[in-house]
């Protein structure tokens, strides 16, 4: 069919009407996408997001947030720690980062004290925090730190053989203390023989499986505190019974002998007398909170009497799991004839309840009204040694009862993130399927689809 000069000029009008519809469409949305942001995390995880805590965070600090970071012309280093930044600038756009070569002032290097793995300066409302370590929950807490200004002090109760927060060996906690220190939380140690009275700047008193007995006089400090409202984390060990007498004030009693779990072998652990944790009840502690956490050499609790506090059974172990009263060798049964009692069983206990506010107590509280006392009772003492503290979630399961115990709830929700999903762990027949995928079925494809154009270009 001849076409008409007429028509060919209403083609040519018509495809050039929709060229320039469709150049002012990419246009616009070319536009649009520098003003506004679309973006969807699909790792396991959410390693690539800001949990909601930080994004509340930051939607509160009103002020300009600095951060200079210090570093060696690293690159691979340098876009960790600015994608992990842009993250932040997503939510709050008037957030800065420069990078600075310690090399090229080293002056002010020297000034700041920063060593060969440099350092990052975080400067918020005219004052500063410096991280030598940087992930989210050091820097959101750094802010935190930033937009409050108070200072978080812990007290460790030392002198009985219990575990330091300073300590390197296997069963102290001094890796713990590390990662207290990083999202400013001070560590100090007190001898109650030596000097008898708990610090007024302390939040919360520690008191970590003490090797040896308390003295009397000890004892009833602690009473005291506790009595004044003060904040309490209390972790014991299976056959320790020095602490018996607090316990009992907190209406609690330890069971005799020790967890065992013979579910743990379906997490490859071949020690029965681990305790895995992954199923939490609703608690500040553990909202939100889905990792698995190792228990190693763990005791039951149970409430023995009428007590003060409101309890929450906050860890419990398994169905499969009893209180093993005898030697953990060899081939164990449970024994419903004696004294062991059948799973689940509870191995950690939070307390709380309300008091006046007293300036006298040592628990850190302000003066006037009402407040909560909180109190933790965990069952194993090994949890946050240097040994276990990297098990999964161990860390931050501790975190959180600090911040809990402290009242810093802002805090609690902040998780230290690991990447879960930087490896694909495929089965045999996903495997194959892969593989004969790749290497016959698309090959067939192609080869199908070409020989189908081929042969419809020859029929013409």
């Amino acid at each position: 069919m001849k076409i008409s000069p007429h028509k060919h000029q209403q083609i040519r009008l018509k495809n050039g009407l929709i060229t320039l519809v469709l150049l002012c469409l990419l246009g616009t949305l070319a536009w649009l996408s520098t003003r506004y942001s679309a973006e969807t995390d699909i790792t396991g995880n959410s390693s690539n997001s800001l949990s909601q805590a930080s994004q509340k965070l930051l939607g509160s600090l009103p002020d300009k947030i600095q951060l200079t970071a210090y570093i060696k012309k690293d690159p691979s280093l340098r876009s960790q720690i600015a994608q992990l930044i842009a993250r932040y600038k997503r939510h709050k756009a008037d957030l800065a980062l420069t990078f600075i070569d310690p090399d090229s002032q080293p002056e002010k290097t020297r000034e700041l004290n920063i060593d060969a793995a440099g350092v990052i300066i975080v400067e918020y409302q005219g004052r500063s925090e410096k991280l030598n370590f940087i992930d989210e929950s050091s820097l959101t807490n750094a802010l935190l730190q930033l937009a409050n200004a108070d200072e978080r002090w812990v007290t460790f109760l030392t002198g009985h053989g219990e575990r330091a927060p300073d300590g390197i060996a296997n069963f102290d906690l001094g890796q713990f203390g590390k990662e207290l220190d990083r999202r400013k939380i001070k560590a100090q140690t007190i001898n109650l023989a030596t000097l008898p009275a708990i610090p007024d700047n302390s939040a919360l008193l520690v008191i970590t499986a003490p090797a040896v007995p308390l003295l009397v006089g000890e004892i009833e400090l602690i009473k005291r505190y506790i009595r004044q409202g003060g904040n309490l984390l209390l972790l014991t060990d299976p056959g320790n019974r020095h602490l018996d007498a607090l316990q009992q004030s907190l209406g609690l009693r330890q069971l005799p002998g020790t967890i065992v779990d013979n579910s743990s072998k379906l997490y490859g652990i071949n020690d029965p007398s681990f305790v895995l944790a992954s199923d939490y009840p609703p608690h500040p502690i553990t909202q939100g909170f889905q990792t698995i956490t190792v228990y190693p050499v763990t005791a039951a609790l149970e409430i023995s009497e009428e007590t003060d506090f409101k309890t929450v059974a906050l860890l419990k172990s398994a169905m499969q799991s009893w209180t093993e009263t005898g030697p953990i060798a060899g081939k164990i049964v449970f024994d419903a004839d004696g004294d062991e009692k059948q799973g689940p069983l509870t191995f950690a206990y939070a307390l709380t309840r309300d008091l006046d506010k007293n300036p006298s107590t040592g628990s850190g509280q302000a003066q006037g009204g009402t407040f909560e006392q909180r109190i933790v009772v965990v069952g194993d003492g090994d949890f946050l040694s240097n040994s276990y503290i990297g098990n999964v979630g161990n860390l931050d399961m501790g975190l959180r009862m600090i911040n809990w115990l402290i009242h810093d709830d802002r805090f609690i929700d902040i998780p230290a993130k690991i990447a879960t999903d930087k490896s694909l762990q495929l089965s045999q027949i996903s495997v194959a399927v892969i593989g004969f995928g790749f290497l016959v079925v698309i090959p067939l494809l192609l080869m199908g689809t070409g020989f189908y154009i081929w042969r419809k270009r020859k029929q013409r």
